[in-house]
């Protein structure tokens, strides 16, 4: 379970998180959907509330510009969204969580593998936990959780944030497959009748 430091540096517990309830919620949002956009700030949604944290990020790998691009975002002002790229090149956080290791950082106001130190502070920003999205042992993305007081992940906050990644990137590769279907459907029928047809 979570704890927070509290300014005296003593650790102090915070309530229990029902994080049985919330993988049951994401689960049925994400087998009831094919709405890949509505499925994921769901899950983002789903995150902040039952790790009572701040804010929760879900981006998405571009492996043409090597860049993760926003997916998905509970919690984060429009500002600090537009702080700038997120390149995976110079951000040691997620270059390592893309090679499917967690990462926990106590204090991003600080620690110099955080990028954009000066806008996390204006966000207050302080901890942050970042995870792998993978698909068949691949990442194809990172999701990332923030809060805005010293804060110390147990090992049920790793589990149940690699748990929600997970379930995140199954959505995106059904959505894709069924993306994929779709056009080769399109493409079958385009042929066939030699004309446009739409599902």
């Amino acid at each position: 379970m979570m704890k927070d430091d509290s300014n005296n540096q003593s650790q102090v517990e915070l309530p229990v998180r029902d994080y049985y309830k919330a993988l049951h919620q994401a689960a049925l949002t994400i087998s009831s959907s094919l709405e890949l956009d509505q499925v994921l700030q769901s899950v983002v949604i789903s995150i902040t509330e039952a790790m009572q944290v701040k804010a929760c990020a879900l981006r998405l790998l571009d492996p043409d510009t090597g860049q993760l691009q926003l997916s998905a975002v509970n919690g984060l002002s429009n500002e600090y969204l537009s702080k700038g790229p997120v390149n995976v090149g110079s951000s040691p956080i997620d270059s390592e969580a893309l090679k499917g290791s967690p990462i926990y950082i106590p204090d991003v106001r600080i620690d110099p593998r955080f990028h954009y130190k000066d806008a996390a502070r204006h966000e207050g920003l302080v901890s942050v936990l970042c995870v792998p999205l993978e698909v068949h042992g691949s990442a194809i993305g990172v999701m990332r959780v923030y809060t805005n007081k010293p804060t110390d992940f147990v090992e049920d906050d790793i589990q149940f944030l690699s748990v929600l990644a997970s379930l995140a990137a199954l959505a995106i590769e059904n959505a894709r497959l069924y993306e994929n279907i779709r056009s080769s459907y399109h493409g079958v029928m385009n042929a066939f009748w030699g004309t446009h047809v739409s599902l």
